[in-house]
């Protein structure tokens, strides 16, 4: 295990179903590879079981895997109704008691539930960190069949009084918009993302909107991870969150312009989109 971690990431990755593909997924996945990719020292603690391919994750990624008989999987299918998900199996719930005592020191936490696998308690175990939350799998009942169904965050009130940070995307909160609206006055940088629209950014609680990259979209699945990841560490970087969000822009439309995670750019990458992005925004 890497000594210092800049980054601690909790949720599940998993394996997705998708257009007839099975390959690694999960906003914790796609947010700790963004990380990673961008030079931090990431630290990942999740659950999955024997049929997940290690080899996916990076090396040099710092990982602590609760033992499972079987990875979450979710099988995705997309109508001209919207995106639709079934979950065919889940890992193990991960608890404070999970969390190694080293990794409670890292400056940056992200939880990142896609199940409601991440027990809300594990929001205080950092204390000292800039902690952000995507809680789209705190929202999330399992019906018949697997099938996945909006919910309401009813845990909210045990997470969010520890959070620098929350991000919800435009489908997650599109139910309970009264009740987010609420959330985002509770913390200091919140973001809901609207995809090739771009995203709201919330600076206590005061919404301001953030443009789009333009981007040759492939495929669209782990932006708003990607995003949130970039923001959580760029508004940590510059403690600015309009420049934040605007290189958080560009790491979600980068990172769609190739299949799962092979486009989430590198620091060098990153930049060069931004100031393009910068330039075409003051011309």
């Amino acid at each position: 295990m890497t000594a210092v971690l800049d980054l601690v990431v909790v949720g599940h990755v998993t394996l997705d179903r998708l257009a007839g593909e099975i390959r690694p997924g999960g906003a914790a996945y796609y947010a700790a590879v963004a990380a990673h990719r961008l030079g931090l020292g990431v630290g990942l603690l999740t659950s999955h079981g024997p049929d997940f391919p290690e080899d996916a994750l990076p090396d040099g990624l710092s990982v602590v895997n609760v033992d499972a008989d079987r990875t979450t999987i979710f099988e995705h299918a997309r109508s001209p109704a919207g995106r639709t998900l079934r979950m065919i199996s889940r890992a193990t719930d991960l608890v404070a008691e999970d969390l190694p005592a080293a990794w409670r020191e890292a400056p940056l936490a992200l939880l990142s539930p896609v199940a409601g696998e991440v027990d809300p308690r594990v929001a205080s175990c950092f204390p000292d960190a800039s902690l952000g939350v995507l809680p789209q799998g705190w929202m999330r009942a399992r019906g018949a069949g697997g099938a996945i169904t909006p919910r309401l965050w009813e845990n909210a009130d045990l997470v969010l009084p520890h959070i620098q940070l929350l991000v919800v995307s435009e489908e997650d909160v599109a139910p309970f918009r009264q009740e987010a609206l609420e959330w985002f006055q509770r913390v200091p940088v919140a973001a809901v993302t609207r995809g090739a629209r771009g995203a709201a950014l919330f600076v206590n609680g005061e919404e301001y909107g953030v443009a789009p990259d333009p981007a040759v979209e492939r495929d669209a699945t782990g932006a708003g991870d990607v995003f949130a990841a970039v923001l959580l560490l760029e508004y940590h970087r510059t403690a600015d969150p309009w420049e934040a969000a605007a290189a958080a822009a560009c790491a979600a439309a980068a990172s769609v312009e190739g299949p799962g995670a092979a486009a989430i750019p590198d620091r060098t990458t990153l930049e060069a989109r931004l100031a393009a992005y910068h330039t075409r925004l003051a011309g």
